[in-house]
């Protein structure tokens, strides 16, 4: 997965920087890089939204805090907008109110286009088994959308929401900003952009024109697919705001389906190889044995060469787990453990004894460290 950077530094302030210079950083970068500005630049565009995606984060305080202790990861169950995928002038419209307006000098005064809904998020679990052979799964996850009664207006059937007589149904509100140097227009706080107020409102969402609904649907994880994966399904998500249309109409979000890979009780994963320990007796390493090992989809007998050393790595091709791209298998790891028996009978006693006396080891020479055995036999 792509790495992320940090929304301080997008933002160019400290980890202890108040709301308000927050907030004064931000209002100085999306007017260095608003596309007006910077006609045809690419780069300035994504520095733009980079930096609305930061201030969305850092300027909520409890969205705030979990990313101060978690990160990106702990923002996961509080999605918000995708930013990427959103049009500049909706952008700039959504924090107006931090710039005094929608902008000015041209910025802001052109009509916003069709909004997009907001992403959701919900996670799935699956065991290693699935990864190898992919797997479904029945998704249930919440999301608002349009009130079928008054059909996203918010007004009760029957009437109609009324002009806002503060913006006088324009949605947004003029006023000087930066000493009078730029005419200023900001999202009209009565109607928040929407033109018209509710009177009489709609009892089952409460004038919201939005109403919270459960929704299953059936989602395919490929074979291969990683813990932390995102499986994107497109137009899952909520439907534009009502601010922006009360009907609903425009682009969905999405849902992001994060995959979580259960803990297996033999197997771990090491990319799309698969490691285990598999334990010996002191006879099968010193004179060699076949033994049989279960995989995870059969078994597989197991050639053990005399003198296997305790953490010897024997490897298994093809019996890993898929590639996600290319669907090629990687291998079975193998871990020798030699186990030393805690009881010995009489007979086994004598033996060792006489087996000791013929011994000719230097049992006391420094040998490499263990765990760099086992790294370098893994292949690194």
């Amino acid at each position: 997965m792509a790495t992320q950077r940090d929304y301080y530094e997008i933002l160019g302030v400290e980890r202890t920087a108040s709301g308000e210079e927050i907030k004064r950083s931000y209002r100085r970068l999306a007017m260095k890089y608003h596309p007006d500005r910077n006609p045809g630049d690419a780069e300035a565009e994504a520095q733009f939204k980079a930096c609305a995606e930061a201030y969305e984060v850092l300027n909520d305080a409890e969205r705030r805090a979990r990313y101060d202790q978690y990160g990106h990861a702990g923002l996961r169950q509080t999605p918000g907008h995708d930013f990427r995928s959103m049009n500049v002038e909706d952008i700039f419209s959504m924090f107006a109110d931090i710039f005094g307006g929608g902008g000015g000098g041209g910025m802001g005064g052109r009509s916003r286009g069709a909004s997009r809904g907001y992403d959701l998020e919900t996670e799935v679990e699956i065991t290693l088994d699935e990864v190898l052979s992919g797997a479904e799964r029945e998704v249930e996850f919440k999301r608002l959308d349009v009130c079928s009664t008054c059909k996203g207006t918010g007004a009760k059937p029957g009437s109609q929401p009324v002009k806002c007589t503060t913006c006088d149904g324009h949605g947004q509100v003029q006023q000087t900003g930066f000493g009078g140097m730029f005419r200023m227009v900001t999202t009209c706080p009565a109607c928040r952009g929407r033109r018209t107020v509710v009177a009489d409102k709609c009892a089952d969402c409460r004038g919201r024109g939005r109403v919270s609904l459960g929704r299953k649907i059936s989602v395919k994880l490929p074979a291969g697919i990683s813990d932390g994966q995102i499986v994107r399904i497109t137009g899952e998500g909520e439907p534009p705001p009502p601010e922006v249309n009360p009907a609903g109409e425009g682009q969905r979000g999405d849902l992001h389906v994060v995959v979580r890979v259960r803990n297996h009780d033999r197997f771990e994963r090491d990319g799309d190889d698969i490691v285990m320990v598999q334990q010996i007796a002191f006879a099968q390493a010193a004179l060699g044995a076949t033994i049989r090992i279960r995989t995870l989809d059969g078994e597989h007998d197991l050639v053990v060469e005399p003198g296997t050393q305790h953490a010897d790595v024997y490897t298994i091709s093809g019996e890993g787990l898929p590639n996600l791209r290319s669907r090629k298998r990687g291998d079975l790891k193998v871990l020798m453990q030699l186990v030393v028996p805690k009881r010995l009978t009489e007979a086994q006693r004598r033996l060792l004894a006489d087996y000791a006396k013929t011994e000719n080891i230097e049992v006391n020479k420094q040998s490499p460290s263990l765990w760099k055995k086992v790294k370098d036999s893994l292949g690194g």
